[in-house]
């Protein structure tokens, strides 16, 4: 029941995003690829990722994340900033015009939070963090980077 109880939470946030991603196109607001969308979610969940780092991450040669950087920069939905230390690398850097669109679904994960906390008396949410916490630290090590957020 868990697996099904979770699968139904995530498909739900999920959804969520689908349906204002589609009300954006319909109304010719929207201009990333579905591909791009994924990269600006790497590299914002990355916090300012080298492009290496979001090579490595998102399992892309270095000539094909460079393209796909560069159409990020083009739309506006991304810069690059030259490092202080090494002025070879750059970091990425996520703009206000991706904000606006990755807010369609922080938004919405906001209410949900708001009425988790709503719901759930401080020692329930206190358990409830204390499972994320341990799904994320010890349960998807798979995923070995820090999440700033």
């Amino acid at each position: 029941m868990l697996h099904k109880e979770f699968m139904n939470v995530y498909t739900k946030f999920k959804l969520h995003f689908y349906q204002r991603v589609f009300e954006r196109l319909n109304d010719r607001e929207a201009s990333l690829t579905t591909v791009e969308t994924f990269c600006m979610e790497i590299i914002y969940a990355l916090n300012n990722p080298t492009v290496a780092e979001f090579s490595k991450i998102a399992n892309l040669s270095s000539p094909n994340a460079a393209y796909k950087i560069n159409n990020l920069v083009k739309k506006g939905y991304l810069r690059k900033v030259q490092s202080d230390e090494d002025k070879r690398e750059y970091h990425l850097e996520v703009t206000e015009k991706y904000m606006s669109y990755y807010n369609i679904s922080y938004n919405y994960m906001e209410t949900v939070m708001k009425r988790i906390d709503d719901r759930f008396s401080k020692k329930e949410l206190k358990i409830l963090e204390e499972f994320f916490n341990i799904i994320d630290k010890e349960l998807m090590p798979e995923i070995d980077v820090e999440i700033k957020h």
